[in-house]
């Protein structure tokens, strides 16, 4: 089988791109360019298209060039990989893998960064690419940590979780879905992780409001809030077609004490996402996946979530031909 990479070209390939991720094995609208581009200022682009004979498009990897010998699956992303069209199967996979890696190869670039995804982010839930990554002695250099809820076999809440949910609705807190990304930023979110981690969100409120109307369906901020109104806890949910994955979660400090973040992740787990077949709580991790925050580890493994890996690679280009 013969097959031709081609590199992307911003300007003509975006909407086939973005049809092709629509309907992809792994369709996540973090892989359509409206998402990736919104920081293209902060990386060089170096995304591949793989096409077959028939110049029918068979893959795509969202990827960006880190120095001259190496590039990264995508850097700007939360996950990266091999977008794959649903009916190719592992023999196709191969020749894609081994494709892009020998024209990568080719161009003198030594070296593939590949940020795998939880397997759940999959529509098919197969494992072709983790043989083509054993084929490549690709090199497992990280692990992260995903807690995440699977719904059809679903661990129930554990301890004080429910009491606490009860004493914030109690008291009028009330949970709902809010446009005020504004004030979560502000009030919230910003305050929180620069006092207890000193660090910003990786959106500024700019970003997260172009992205906002961008995809406004699939990005969806929800907090519960008191009786004056303001804001006790919240997230920002990216929505896919198997996944309601949580993006950023935070509270003040009267909304931890007051159960309000327990009170909102009960009704975004039971009600608003209920239908859906994973929640995808996000990592617990610190130091490159070489050890768990504790604290929040235990309490995304109190609201039902359990570890998935999120892995990441170094592929040697040259290592196509053991394919």
């Amino acid at each position: 089988m013969t097959l031709k990479v081609k590199r992307f070209e911003s300007g003509i390939d975006d909407g086939l791109w973005d049809d092709f991720v629509a309907s992809a094995m792994n369709a996540t609208f973090l892989f359509k360019r409206g998402f990736m581009d919104y920081h293209k200022d902060r990386f060089q682009d170096h995304s591949v298209m793989v096409f077959d004979e028939k110049d029918a498009l068979l893959a795509c990897l969202p990827a960006n060039q880190k120095n001259a010998r190496e590039v990264a699956s995508h850097q700007g992303l939360t996950y990266g990989g091999f977008i794959m069209k649903k009916e190719v199967k592992l023999p196709v996979q191969m020749e894609v893998f081994k494709s892009i890696l020998q024209y990568y190869s080719e161009l003198g670039i030594e070296q593939l960064v590949y940020k795998h995804f939880p397997r759940f982010y999959n529509t098919v839930q197969t494992d072709e690419i983790e043989y083509c990554l054993f084929l490549t002695q690709a090199t497992l250099f990280r692990r992260d940590t995903a807690l995440a809820v699977d719904y059809e076999y679903r661990i129930p809440y554990a301890g004080n979780i429910r009491r606490e949910a009860r004493k914030a609705e109690k008291n009028g807190v009330l949970v709902q879905e809010s446009n005020d990304f504004k004030g979560f930023w502000q009030q919230v979110l910003e305050p929180n992780l620069k006092a207890r981690f000193g660090v910003k969100p990786v959106h500024s409120l700019e970003e997260i409001n172009l992205l906002k109307e961008r995809f406004n369906e699939e990005i969806r901020l929800f907090v519960a809030v008191d009786n004056d109104k303001q804001i006790l806890a919240g997230t920002v949910m990216f929505e896919t077609p198997t996944v309601a994955h949580s993006q950023y979660i935070s509270a003040t400090d009267e909304g931890r004490r007051e159960g309000a973040l327990n009170f909102l992740f009960i009704s975004l787990l039971d009600e608003y996402f209920a239908d859906q077949r994973f929640f995808d709580f996000g990592t617990a991790n610190e130091d490159g996946g070489k050890s768990v925050n504790p604290g929040l580890l235990a309490w995304k493994e109190r609201m039902g979530g359990r570890t998935y890996s999120h892995d990441f690679y170094r592929i040697n280009t040259g290592s196509y031909q053991l394919i």
